[in-house]
């Protein structure tokens, strides 16, 4: 019988097994923030130990961090708290730190791939639940709890049990105006937000195999919105030409002994999963969400509909009264109050270029709200180069300096009670972007549009 993808990287990272129990897992690459790191790092000092591995281990500070005048001290006392904090023990126990004013500052899944710190066949954890993205790489990441981050600063291993395997295909060619944001809420409003519960689910088909990395990460990342432990991609050419010069990736000779390994990493032919599913890539079209889970999602051109897979009467109505709308409603047209363009779903110099695509030589609508929040540093100085952040700013935009933002409300970029953000970041819960804020999740090109017009557009009209 034939290997999944992940049982490779799995079985290749297994330390011990414990009967009837979970494996002790070794972690390659652990990445960590200024939110939940701090209770750990109490751990192992109240333990007297130190960490084990500092050089598998890099910091940010990204959460809590404001989107402007980063250069002064942060006005918010429990935030400027935390990144002290992180930045102490970081000096402490010898640990690199990306913080505040650093080039390679930003979004922790934003900087690890674009600094080639991901790479295939890795394991990779990070107390945050989005960690799933460098999955598009062809390895093993997911999120995990403070404790078990205080488990691996001490250890380098976790304990885990082996979740089922799920593949998910996509076969055919993408209409045009869709992109990899609406791929993912298309299938998570096909599954629910449930229906990945207990699995790793690997993307293949066609349609996948020609999207760019940037493109996969979009997906890998909102792995975790359907329930699943995470997601992962096959390893290929254009994972290879991605990596290629990336600050700490492999060059030359040691980069062609990598990549003979990394071809080994793809699922055999017969290859057993848990679970199957395939959908058509011709049947996706322009998404977005209308209630308050991601997976109550519906094409742009759809009613809303009476019920919502997985979830009850009672909660289905208590979402729509939150939202402010009713079954048979459309979205298409209806007035938004704020557009967001960043996250770690959707920051990178690929969002931004198009969302500058749509918007260049237009004026957003006057009262939209509209912001960009680039990924990192990195990310920053290239729509700088490309001249991107005139685009925005031409057109009334913000063009803000890096951090998670508006993504969620732990930082000073909310959306008041009650209004309409267009956003392009990967959860829509109750509050999620600041206490009574009304959240549609949408593509970067559709948020894009849609701050011009100020109502939600389909961006196929604009095309």
């Amino acid at each position: 019988m034939g290997k999944t993808l992940f049982d490779k990287v799995w079985e290749e990272h297994v330390v011990d097994s414990i009967p009837n129990g979970p494996s002790i897992l070794y972690i390659d690459k652990h990445l960590i923030h200024e939110v939940t790191s701090p209770q750990a790092f109490d751990g192992i000092n109240s333990r007297k130990i130190n960490v084990f591995r500092p050089d598998r281990t890099i910091a940010t500070a990204d959460h809590n961090v404001p989107t402007e005048n980063q250069h002064l001290p942060i006005k918010e006392e429990l935030s400027r708290k935390q990144v002290e904090k992180l930045t102490a023990n970081c000096k402490e126990h010898n640990i690199k730190l990306y913080g505040l004013g650093h080039k390679y500052q930003g979004i922790v899944h934003v900087i690890g791939p674009e600094l080639g710190l991901t790479q295939p066949g890795m394991t990779i954890v990070c107390g945050d639940s989005h960690t799933s993205t460098h999955g598009a790489f062809g390895s093993i990441a997911f999120g995990i709890g403070t404790s078990e981050v205080e488990m691996v600063l001490s250890t380098q291993c976790i304990l885990q049990n082996k979740p089922k395997t799920m593949r998910i295909e996509i076969n055919g060619e993408l209409n045009s105006g869709v992109y990899s944001k609406d791929i993912i809420l298309y299938i998570i409003s096909k599954i629910s937000a449930s229906g990945g519960t207990g699995y790793f689910v690997e993307y293949a088909g066609s349609a996948i195999e020609k999207l760019s990395m940037e493109s996969r990460m979009t997906i890998c990342n909102m792995s975790i919105e359907m329930g699943a432990r995470g997601g992962m991609i096959a390893p290929d050419e254009i994972t290879y030409k991605y990596l290629k010069d990336k600050e700490f990736a492999p060059r030359g000779i040691e980069l062609d002994k990598k990549i003979k390994y990394w071809n080994k990493l793809r699922s055999d032919a017969d290859a057993n999963y848990d679970k199957v599913l395939k959908f058509d890539a011709e049947d996706i079209q322009p998404m977005i969400t209308y209630g308050t889970n991601p997976g109550m999602g519906i094409k742009i051109d759809e009613e809303i509909p009476s019920s919502a897979i997985n979830s009850s009467k009672h909660s289905f109505e208590k979402s729509l009264r939150y939202m402010g709308i009713n079954s048979g409603d459309k979205l298409k047209n209806k007035k938004i109050d704020y557009v967001f363009i960043g996250s770690c779903t959707n920051s990178r110099i690929e969002d931004l270029r198009t969302a500058a695509d749509i918007i260049k030589g237009k004026t957003k609508s006057p009262h939209v709200n509209a912001w960009v929040i680039p990924g990192s540093k990195s990310v920053e100085r290239a729509a700088i180069n490309e001249g991107l952040d005139k685009v925005f700013v031409d057109a009334g935009f913000d063009f803000r300096q890096p951090g998670c933002s508006a993504c969620l409300a732990m930082n000073e970029d909310k959306i008041p009670k009650g209004k309409y953000c267009l956003s392009t970041s990967n959860r829509n819960f109750e509050g999620r972007q600041g206490p009574g804020s009304r959240t549609f999740l949408a593509s970067p090109a559709t948020a894009a549009l849609s701050a011009i017009s100020g109502h939600v557009s389909d961006v196929r009209d604009y095309l």
